[in-house]
């Protein structure tokens, strides 16, 4: 787990990771759009060796993030890892 403070030392995001790839993000409301999704994945990148994620499609801000970070889809499926109907882009770093 990677994770972020603010100015006054409280966690603001984290990252959770599975070997190379991430498993999730999280970013406060009040913190979005700030390059702290950026700062964690970069870290992430450079010291982990992460270069995977899966995202929701029906979450497009996170497919248009993560696809601006380099992410490009390799794979698609109708149910997500635990098999429940929720469609899924496997995303990998080019």
């Amino acid at each position: 787990m990677i994770a972020a403070k603010n100015d006054v030392g409280e966690y603001t995001a984290f990252m959770g990771l599975d070997d190379k790839k991430i498993s999730m993000l999280f970013v406060s409301d009040q913190e979005r759009h700030k390059g702290i999704g950026k700062m964690l994945i970069r870290y992430g990148i450079e010291h982990y060796g992460i270069n995977e994620v899966c995202v929701n499609v029906q979450n497009p801000q996170a497919v248009c993030f993560y696809e601006h970070l380099g992410f490009k889809c390799y794979k698609q499926s109708e149910l997500d890892e635990q098999g429940n109907p929720y469609p899924i882009l496997y995303l990998k770093l080019n």
